[in-house]
């Protein structure tokens, strides 16, 4: 089978390049950024026209959704990108897979919850109370999908990291580096997500057709809870960072132009049970990432 990767040349995307090397489908990497060193094909997905034409060229059967408007500050004043993006980009591919009766794997997030104060994981049938720009265009990119009819597995993610590009985790080990001390917020709560972790399973899911008769929304993060506080303490244990006095702080004061979700811990139970997939602990997961960073 022709899968197309859009947003190849960010932290998914490039984590899905590591495990395509083995799979038995052919994959087509594109992006509108060239990276050095790595194959990608130019390809605007806001071009529909564009779109279409390497869908039916190339044959592609599948499409795996990695490019988005992610900037959660910039998205407020930039409403109109980031609709185009998270939304109308999004119905672009599914009519493509309409056309050519294939499936889009789309990454979605837990942005489009947090207004409501939730205390439990939120599961896939809980309403969307986006409390912002950002998790409302990814909102609006999920309904748009579905109002297509096309075949597609939305997956909803948290908090992701990698060795790959601008990153919570590669920053924090910059900072606890060379900073005395850092205040990092303990009152947003959520799971952080290994990318590697999240690209291993949406490949395992294509390449084993599991995606067949199972269609819908789902939720992905690694297992377990933290807030960014927590998350931080972690990195510069795992990093070897002892340097650094990290002090737990309240998000006012850390003055933002949107709301962030005080809790989006997401439920998995869906996930494993339609997948027959186990997810790692985020530690487990985390301090992997960290010694494949310091390896590099």
């Amino acid at each position: 089978m022709n899968i197309l990767v859009t947003g190849a040349n960010g932290q998914l995307g490039n984590e899905i390049r590591l495990f395509a090397k083995d799979s038995a489908d052919r994959y087509i990497f594109t992006d509108v950024n060239q990276a050095e060193g790595v194959e990608t094909v130019y390809l605007d997905i806001t071009d529909p026209e564009a779109l279409g034409a390497m869908v039916r060229d190339k044959g592609v059967k599948c499409i795996i959704n990695c490019a988005a408007f992610t900037n959660v500050d910039a998205a407020e004043s930039n409403e109109a990108l980031a609709e185009k993006l998270n939304a109308t980009a999004p119905e672009n591919l599914a009519r493509a897979m309409t056309e050519a009766n294939g499936l889009l794997v789309h990454i979605s997030t837990d942005y489009v919850f947090g207004k409501e104060p939730y205390n439990t994981p939120c599961r896939e049938t809980q309403k969307g109370t986006p409390t912002g720009v950002y998790g409302l265009t990814k909102l609006h990119g999920e309904q748009r999908i579905a109002a297509t009819g096309c075949r597609h597995i939305i997956i909803r993610t948290a908090w992701l990291y990698s060795e790959f590009g601008k990153n919570f985790c590669r920053t924090m080990l910059s900072l606890t580096a060379t900073k005395p001390q850092l205040k990092v917020v303990f009152d947003q709560c959520g799971t952080p997500t290994y990318a590697g972790d999240l690209a291993k399973a949406i490949v395992d899911i294509v390449s084993s057709r599991k995606d067949e008769g199972n269609e819908g929304i789902y939720h992905y993060s690694n297992e377990g809870v933290c807030s960014w506080y927590d998350f931080t303490k972690m990195i510069a244990e795992y990093s070897g960072q002892t340097g650094c006095d990290i002090q737990p702080c309240h998000s006012d004061e850390f003055p933002s132009p949107v709301t962030r979700p005080a809790y989006s811990v997401l439920d998995k139970t869906k996930f494993k049970q339609t997948f027959g997939l186990e997810i790692p602990y985020w530690t487990d997961s985390l301090k992997k990432c960290i010694t494949n960073l310091k390896a590099q």
